[in-house]
């Protein structure tokens, strides 16, 4: 008896049961060069290294990782991260992610994305068509002091040269009207959170497929009050209410019966 309230106390190893009982979703959703173990891996890693994701509501905590695959990315605090909203879980791409997916576009040659401090050279000429920016960071014995903007600059596989610059200020009104503005990636990864805010408003200029300018979309809707731009499945034929249903029901039937396993069944199986 004791042994089965441990087994039934404890999150980590009912979560583990779960991920692994959608290992054939993550496969068939994961690019090929990311292995189910290796998502399943990084997630544990990462919601064991917060409490607050582990006890949060279950099925959004699946959901999440589910479309996180679905996008192509890991979240691991680079590529994409798993952030807790009312208690439920969701997923922000980060900049990395979308940097990886945009070069995998096709149509960029390069691209160079940074966060501008207060003692950097920074030259700006909106007017030069093929060096619209020059920045310098000081040697890293100095100090750079505050951050005061970011700005990328993307190359086209044709040559053309695009680029976008974004004040603090103008990156901190982007900020404001998240739902995490005070928690989550911003107060942890500011950097990351300002770069991959000057990418996304020059993403909206490029060349990319449907599916980067999607993820470059991600999380518009998260900084609505009530606003979830990942709730809404894809409309195909007219079936999209029908599929997510589905889909839902299906991740919560998984998330349920391997709740059921892992704190029954592993213990009668162990019984002689």
């Amino acid at each position: 008896m004791n042994q089965i309230a441990t087994r039934r106390d404890d999150p980590a190893k009912v979560l583990r049961g779960q991920l692994a009982a959608m290992r054939g979703e993550f496969a068939n959703a994961l690019p090929s060069h990311v292995s189910p173990e290796k998502f399943q891996r990084v997630v544990m890693t990462v919601v064991q290294q917060s409490p607050d994701l582990l006890a949060a509501d279950r099925r959004s905590l699946m959901g999440a990782c589910l479309k996180c695959a679905a996008d192509g990315l890991v979240p691991d605090g680079r590529e994409a991260a798993l952030v807790l909203f009312s208690g439920k879980v969701q997923y922000m791409p980060m900049v990395a992610g979308l940097l990886k997916r945009a070069r995998n576009s096709g149509e960029i040659g390069s691209v160079v994305v940074q966060v501008v401090h207060e003692r950097d050279r920074f030259v700006w000429r909106p007017s030069d068509p093929d060096k619209p920016i020059e920045h310098e960071a000081p040697p890293l014995t100095e100090e750079r002091g505050k951050p005061i903007g970011a700005y990328a600059i993307v190359r086209l596989k044709d040559g053309e040269v695009m680029h976008e610059v974004m004040s603090h200020a103008e990156i901190e009104r982007v900020r404001n009207v998240s739902r995490a503005k005070n928690s989550g990636p911003w107060q942890q990864w500011w950097d990351q959170m300002a770069r991959k805010t000057v990418f996304r408003r020059l993403a909206k200029y490029l060349p990319l497929d449907a599916d980067v300018e999607r993820l470059a979309r991600r999380d518009d809707d998260l900084g609505q009050p009530g606003g979830d731009a990942e709730a809404s499945p894809a409309i195909v034929d007219g079936t999209a209410e029908e599929a997510g249903s589905a889909r839902l029901n299906a991740l919560e039937g998984a998330i349920d019966g391997t709740a059921e396993e892992v704190e029954t069944g592993d213990l009668l199986g162990d019984s002689p």
